[in-house]
């Protein structure tokens, strides 16, 4: 794995989680409404809007956190889903992001993104595994 593979994988072991948390509502009640926990959504969206990507931008991500056009889509419409919730609420609580009418949308969007994530890291570690594989053969 060069450089960039190397980043690319760090990057997206904190960007496929947090687009998984978004995708899982009983996650996010069970964890984000715990105050004792770590995670909440303000982590959330300090990792798809500043620490590890863009949702409002992320084709600046293609190929750092993000590996195909296909993610870079539907990272942009996650943000969006994002965005009419953002403006929907009038109290920026981790409650009153989970009562918004808006939130199915966001819920479904990531849900979308991370079927592809999920699918594009699996299809990258078997491809890893193949060329390892091969380089083991006799």
């Amino acid at each position: 794995m060069d450089d960039l593979g190397v980043i690319t994988a760090r990057v997206r072991t904190h960007l496929v989680p947090a687009v998984l948390a978004l995708a899982h509502p009983p996650w996010q009640h069970d964890v984000w409404l715990d105050p004792a926990t770590f995670e909440n959504l303000d982590h959330i969206f300090h990792v798809l809007y500043d620490d590890f990507c863009d949702a409002d931008h992320p084709e600046r991500y293609l190929g750092i956190g993000l590996r195909t056009e296909e993610e870079v889509a539907l990272m942009r419409q996650l943000g969006r889903a994002i965005a009419a919730v953002e403006a929907e609420v009038p109290e920026e609580t981790d409650a009153a992001y989970l009562r918004a009418a808006g939130w199915p949308k966001v819920v479904a969007a990531a849900g979308r993104l991370a079927r592809v994530m999920v699918d594009e890291d699996l299809a990258e570690l078997l491809a890893l595994h193949e060329a390892r594989a091969g380089d083991i053969s006799p």
